[in-house]
């Protein structure tokens, strides 16, 4: 293909070939105290305002848009397979990270969890493409455009994006809808990755989600 027929990482989304994944945003993460690594981080840290203010209200506008419009909606989540966390990748024994399946704190909060038949995908490493099937999931669902928030930006959603676009998807990265520990991390994030992604906000997406449902 030339490189003036090459479609723009900003195209309309398609209906059909547009999918929204939400990355990481589980209890234990969200929820002040829960996180055994950082108690001490109380509910007027950064990341929990941030979430609690901005990233969780966009990210249930999003939601609502994509499943009204169309849109496959796909949640991934950091959970080990087994109880004991041996099936973990090296990094996550490493750090420790260990998220077992009996951990209720390790689902999304009911207003962000799975509707119906939506796909949740348990990963064991920061990119859902490395320890998940989800590049095959998305390839059977016919989705080309993937649209992506989440947490943490400056990790998880970071390799999502670069991943997501190294395998061939055009790639939206909703910068209000995702969050991290400090605000610096957050713009030296999205600095980063952005040639990666067309980086815009949830209103813009909303927007496009709309536009798509009434397609024909």
């Amino acid at each position: 293909m030339t490189a003036d027929r090459l479609p723009a990482r900003d195209a309309p989304f398609r209906k059909g070939e547009t999918a929204l994944l939400i990355v990481d945003m589980q209890r234990i993460w969200l929820e002040p105290g829960l996180d055994p690594h950082h108690p001490e981080r109380g509910p007027d840290h950064h990341f929990y305002k941030t979430t609690r203010e901005i990233a969780i209200p966009n990210t249930e506008r999003l939601l609502k848009a994509a499943r009204g419009n169309g849109a496959e909606v796909l949640h991934t989540i950091i959970q080990s397979l087994t109880e004991d966390g041996r099936d973990r990748s090296l990094d996550h024994k490493l750090t420790p990270i260990h998220v077992p399946p009996s951990l209720p704190e390790g689902l999304p909060p009911a207003n962000l969890a799975p509707l119906g038949d939506e796909i949740m995908l348990p990963k064991t490493s920061s990119g859902v493409f490395n320890s998940t099937n989800i590049d095959y999931v998305l390839k059977n669902l016919g989705i080309r455009q993937l649209i992506v928030s989440g947490c943490l930006t400056d990790q998880c959603v970071d390799m999502t994006v670069r991943d997501a676009a190294d395998r061939g998807y055009l790639v939206t990265c909703v910068a209000d809808a995702c969050a991290t520990i400090t605000p610096e991390r957050q713009q030296n994030a999205l600095n980063a990755f952005g040639g990666y992604c067309w980086l815009t906000d949830t209103a813009t997406v909303v927007a496009r989600l709309e536009e798509m449902g009434r397609q024909a």
